[in-house]
């Protein structure tokens, strides 16, 4: 029992070799994936990353051969059969195998793998906050897929690991666009700030449960505008979103404190309601 892998309708040991070697998801980075959390053994908002992979395999023009139902039951069989009750499932759906060539081959069949793995996140750092630091946004122009092709973002937290910071928040033409591996939000006089939805972003299932969900609640406002890391780095609060991020406040942008140094009350809110809305969902209540 323990870390889980599945391919062709079978799990499997992670060590064990599963992947065509002309797999186009190794070869040219030809594919997609989602990751979703398990807490209590049950997936939470396991629909809207579902269906972010739909659109995503649209855009890709790589044929859906799973349903819904399909996905939610290999989900639940790997939860069953690790016996891991609270860590992550990464998804991956590659165009398939075929003898290597750059346009779309013909009659090629996705493929579909999937690990689980316990939770490995140190919950203190959602209490005292995090650093980030600043990187050039050096990805392509379609961040709204979520593709495989994720060597900018790789680039970003290597330069944020070796920092010593939690993560590095992207630059495009003098414009804070997001995180590596997650979505980024500033608050200023009681408003919140987020880059908009577009080609220059992925839309986060948590970034939508927040803005959709959650700022109602509170009656908060928030604007889907770009900013500058000047105005970042002058806002009253900041804090990251993500699925293994969740709401994780942000203490220091390059160095230097944002407010007083410390997670503000509105992050705390929003932390708090997103917990809640995890806790509803997965019987933690």
């Amino acid at each position: 029992m323990g870390a889980l892998g599945y391919i062709d309708g079978r799990t499997v040991d992670l060590k064990e070799l599963v992947i065509a070697m002309e797999d186009r998801g190794y070869q040219f980075g030809d594919g997609v994936y989602e990751y979703t959390k398990v807490y209590n053994g049950k997936c939470f908002a396991l629909k809207p990353h579902i269906d972010r992979l739909y659109r995503s395999l649209r855009e890709l023009k790589i044929p859906a051969v799973f349903t819904f139902d399909e996905m939610a039951d290999i989900h639940e069989r790997l939860i069953a059969e690790s016996g891991i009750q609270n860590g992550g499932i990464y998804l991956q759906i590659t165009r398939g195998w075929a003898p290597r060539g750059h346009a779309f081959p013909e009659q090629v069949i996705p493929c579909l793998t999937m690990t689980i793995r316990p939770s490995n996140f140190k919950p203190e750092q959602w209490e005292t906050g995090v650093g980030v630091i600043s990187v050039p946004d050096e990805r392509w122009l379609r961040c709204d897929i979520k593709s495989l092709n994720l060597l900018g973002n790789v680039l970003g937290k290597q330069k944020a690991k070796e920092a010593g910071c939690y993560e590095a928040i992207q630059i495009r033409d003098d414009k804070v666009t997001e995180g590596t591996s997650s979505n980024f939000f500033i608050v200023k006089d009681g408003v919140l700030w987020t880059f908009p939805v577009g080609n220059l972003i992925l839309k986060g299932v948590t970034r939508t449960l927040v803005m959709e969900k959650i700022l109602p609640e509170h009656d908060l406002s928030v604007l889907e505008k770009a900013f500058a890391l000047d105005f970042a780095r002058k806002a009253d609060e900041a804090f990251l979103s993500g699925t293994t991020t969740e709401i994780m406040p942000v203490v220091t942008i390059d160095g230097r404190p944002v407010g007083d140094g410390k997670p503000g009350p509105i992050t705390r809110k929003i932390q708090q309601s997103y917990q809640d809305m995890i806790d509803k969902e997965c019987n933690l209540a």
